[in-house]
């Protein structure tokens, strides 16, 4: 009797998971879900978005732990990434239609560098040759004054030539032309009438000559030391007078018929952010930086206060420019991101949804507030004029080509479908 009530008690366990798993419509839907859970889902890294991985777990790369992944990026390219509505709303988010602009009325801005004023530089050389017993320029940058005392050197060659200065002293009545051909021979080494007589009336040669500034100004560089071996002619110092200087700007190709001599430009600098200063275009370059494709306008500014420094970077400003060409592709100026020597903008790419893709675009001359467009976009694409940061970090996010990812992220998966 026993065995039967174990045989009644399997039968009845079995007709009830029949009915359970094949005769409930809520189980089988649960089932039915499960599966296309596993079949469809794919499972991402919040730390690395380039991961894609069908099924959850750890990310092979930091280890943290798989996050579902939104699939509202069905269907888009490999480098454009869609953000939903309420996140464009909540970074303020905005766009703008890329417009064609005109010069006319317009200020134009360029960007520049203080140089020194190459007619004003002078090179100090050496009129005989000998040896640099004595320097006194410590440094570049030394302050000198036209006939300041720059060094001393002892010059056997010059030594000589003094013996028969002093000889043809004493022998100046009898043998005149001898006499004057010593002292010409000596002003032929730019010694002065002054140490001419000198030599005569000591009747002893100087050992170690003095030289002496020609001009005054500031040392930009220092050709010799101490102790050095010099030839007639060795470049000893290089001095510049700063009392004016040249402020170099970069011209594009295609807007060198913009400017022309005689232009006014006002200069700013960012040591001196309130004030400015005018000056006319004086030099344009003939030649073509082939490199990046700009040519070099030339301004010379007076510095007599010691205000402008080679190497400081100035901004130059005209006013009333006409473009050449009828209408201009213009950007705002908030709308580019930098880096490096690259400069890139994000690019709507479906009108209807928030899609974007970061794309290059080579920039031209700043005008106000807005960049002129040389290649990357066309008339009537659009663009984020605001939020562009926002829109550049989502990328980095979703290992899409951003700013600071040129190429973009390869997704990695263990599994294709």
């Amino acid at each position: 009797m026993k065995k039967y009530i174990i045989y009644i008690g399997i039968l009845a366990a079995g007709l009830f998971s029949g009915w359970f798993f094949f005769g409930n419509p809520s189980a089988k839907e649960a089932i039915h879900n499960h599966d296309e859970v596993v079949e469809n889902e794919m499972w991402t890294c919040s730390m690395d978005p380039q991961i894609m991985l069908p099924e959850p777990g750890s990310c092979p790369i930091c280890g943290m732990d798989l996050i579902p992944m939104e699939s509202e990026s069905d269907g888009l390219g490999a480098d454009q990434f869609k953000l939903t509505k309420n996140a464009m709303a909540l970074a303020n988010v905005q766009t703008s239609i890329v417009r064609k602009g005109m010069y006319e009325d317009n200020v134009i801005k360029l960007s520049g560098k203080i140089v020194e004023n190459e007619n004003n530089m002078t090179v100090q050389t050496a009129h005989f040759s000998g040896r640099i017993e004595k320097l006194f320029i410590s440094s570049v940058g030394d302050k000198i004054k036209i006939g300041q005392l720059l060094a001393h050197i002892y010059s056997p060659e010059l030594f000589a030539a003094q013996q028969e200065l002093i000889t043809a002293y004493s022998l100046k009545k009898s043998q005149p032309a001898l006499y004057e051909a010593v002292r010409s021979k000596l002003k032929k080494w730019k010694l002065s009438e002054q140490q001419i007589n000198s030599i005569e009336v000591s009747k002893k040669p100087i050992t170690n000559f003095p030289v002496y500034a020609n001009v005054s100004g500031i040392v930009s560089d220092k050709m010799v030391e101490e102790g050095n071996h010099i030839m007639e002619g060795t470049p000893l110092l290089k001095i510049s007078n700063l009392n004016t200087v040249w402020a170099n700007f970069d011209v594009y190709e295609n807007q060198i018929a913009l400017f022309k001599l005689g232009q006014e430009v006002r200069v700013t600098t960012n040591a001196y952010p309130n004030k400015e200063f005018k000056a006319k275009v004086s030099f344009i370059d003939p030649i073509l930086d082939t490199k990046t494709r700009t040519v070099k306008l030339r301004v010379v500014l007076n510095n007599k206060e010691d205000i402008f420094k080679p190497g400081m970077f100035v901004e130059g400003k005209i006013n009333g420019l006409k473009s050449s060409e009828e209408h201009i592709l213009m950007i705002p100026s908030s709308s580019v991101l930098w880096t490096g020597k690259r400069s890139v903008v994000y690019l709507k790419i479906n009108p209807e949804e928030p899609v974007f893709e970061m794309i290059e675009v080579m920039l031209g001359n700043k005008i106000g507030e807005n960049y002129e467009v040389l290649m990357g976009l066309n008339h009537g694409d659009e663009i984020v004029t605001n939020g562009t940061y926002t829109i550049d970090a989502a990328a980095q996010l979703q290992g899409k080509k951003s700013m600071m990812n040129k190429e973009g992220g390869e997704v990695i998966s263990e599994h294709k479908h």
